[in-house]
């Protein structure tokens, strides 16, 4: 069965919000034969990303960049993980409170260096989420989700 790892670092209430939406996009009932496992970014370990077929990520923008969790994890897997994940697909999500421009850039510029291949558009969200942005992370969830099925 495949699988999709959602790694998060969830220090907010917005935070939370977008990702209970991706959990529950992901784990819709249309989603059938695929396994969702959620890591907090300071849990996730090379052997989970290893063990999955696709990548969610989500983090806060903390000054101008990926918060802290999510950059160790993503350096603790880089090499570990660097030539048995290439052109596995990934989508993210980033929460800011006024700009997540640096955080994009960070994670898009980490997964090109991984290869992986970004299989949705990000979401970015700033200031408290709309119902367009917890939609949006639904779909995130959802779309990624599907992509895995069989």
């Amino acid at each position: 069965m495949p699988t999709l790892l959602i790694v998060h670092h969830t220090p907010s209430p917005n935070c939370q919000a977008l990702l209970e939406a991706v959990v529950s996009g992901a784990t819709a009932p249309e989603i059938e034969n695929v396994e969702v496992v959620r890591r907090p970014a300071l849990s996730a370990t090379a052997s989970d990303v290893l063990d999955a077929d696709g990548y969610l990520l989500g983090t806060p923008a903390n000054l101008g960049y990926i918060s802290g969790a999510l950059k160790h994890f993503l350096d603790q897997i880089y090499y570990p993980c660097l030539d048995a994940t290439r052109g596995r697909p990934f989508g993210y999500y980033v929460h800011g409170g006024s700009d997540v421009t640096g955080a994009v850039r960070a994670v898009d510029s980490i997964t090109t260096g991984l290869a992986w291949r970004r299989a949705v558009q990000p979401v970015t969200v700033t200031g408290e989420p709309a119902k367009a942005d917890i939609e949006a992370c639904w779909e995130l969830g959802a779309t990624l989700a599907a992509g895995l099925m069989d």
